[in-house]
């Protein structure tokens, strides 16, 4: 019996069941009292808790250590924006010009956040791991690397998370974000086990292509990060949500200050080019 199962005295067990029904470790509240993992919200405002700690703490169950606090903050920030390229960026914008809310335009991007667009941060750490369970099992490190790969092509095809930009021959997050852990990692804030096998990944992707580097972007970095502070790979994902909806949001409270009705993802003067059937009659009917 759980310590919610347990009778209170005096208590009816349906009212029991009840205030059991929604338990949560996450938050204790009632009238006058809102309390966050135990700690008192007051409390967190006056000690000046920023919305990083704040997330590792309603994520994880602990506040952060300052060290880590850092680290999750500068990964958050480093992937708010990639612009209206982006799909979901795109799609805040032209939500916006629909007539809809802020909230609608927010919903409708975060929505397309899938494995695709939004996915291979979550899909790198998992990874990143799979390759770190292989070396602790025994396999020397190199093999654990190309196993990993081969796991992660059957799984997810020929392009690996986190490594290639379709942009950028060299993506301009990664290498500052890595420099990060590796200073995190010297004064021992983080193992720098991650960082060291996501070097590993680009090492022998470059060897598979026969010396042509295909470098680590913004998504393989920051599942360095979060491998590093030892988020599950779900959570990654999840993360990167909070992250680009920073961006989504900006980007469609601008375009609703520019306005603009029904927009789409092409100007009406650019028609897409038709593929179907040649013009033809509709035959007799009846």
């Amino acid at each position: 019996m759980s310590q919610n199962d347990t009778p209170t005295p005096g208590k009816s067990p349906d009212l029991q069941a009840a205030e059991n029904w929604w338990a949560t470790d996450i938050i204790d509240m009632k009238p006058g009292v809102i309390r966050y993992r135990g700690y008192a919200i007051q409390d967190l405002i006056s000690g000046g808790v920023g919305l990083a700690q704040m997330i590792w703490l309603m994520t994880r169950g602990e506040l952060p250590t300052p060290a880590q606090a850092r680290l999750l903050d500068t990964v958050l920030m480093s992937a708010v924006d990639h612009g209206p390229q982006a799909p979901s960026i795109a799609i805040a914008r032209m939500a916006a010009t629909c007539g809809v809310g802020l909230n609608n335009a927010m919903a409708s991007a975060v929505n397309v956040l899938g494995d695709v667009h939004g996915g291979a941060g979550e899909q790198a750490v998992g990874l990143y791991r799979d390759i770190a369970a292989r070396i602790d099992a025994g396999t020397p490190k190199a093999d654990a690397v190309e196993a990993g790969l081969d796991a992660c092509i059957a799984e997810y095809g020929k392009f690996i998370p986190g490594f290639g930009h379709r942009f950028h021959p060299v993506d301009p997050r990664t290498a500052p974000l890595l420099a990060l852990v590796d200073e995190a990692a010297a004064r021992g804030e983080v193992p720098g086990r991650f960082a060291r096998i996501g070097r590993a990944v680009e090492d022998a992707l470059a060897r598979r292509k026969g010396g042509r580097r295909i470098p680590m972007n913004i998504d393989g970095a920051t599942a360095v990060v979060y491998a590093e502070l030892d988020f599950p790979a779900e959570l990654a994902r999840g993360l990167f949500c909070l992250s680009r909806s920073v961006g989504i949001l900006a980007h469609a409270w601008e375009q609703t200050q520019q306005g603009g009705r029904n927009k789409g993802p092409l100007p009406r003067t650019v028609i897409p080019a038709y593929t179907g059937a040649a013009p033809r009659a509709v035959p007799p009917q009846g």
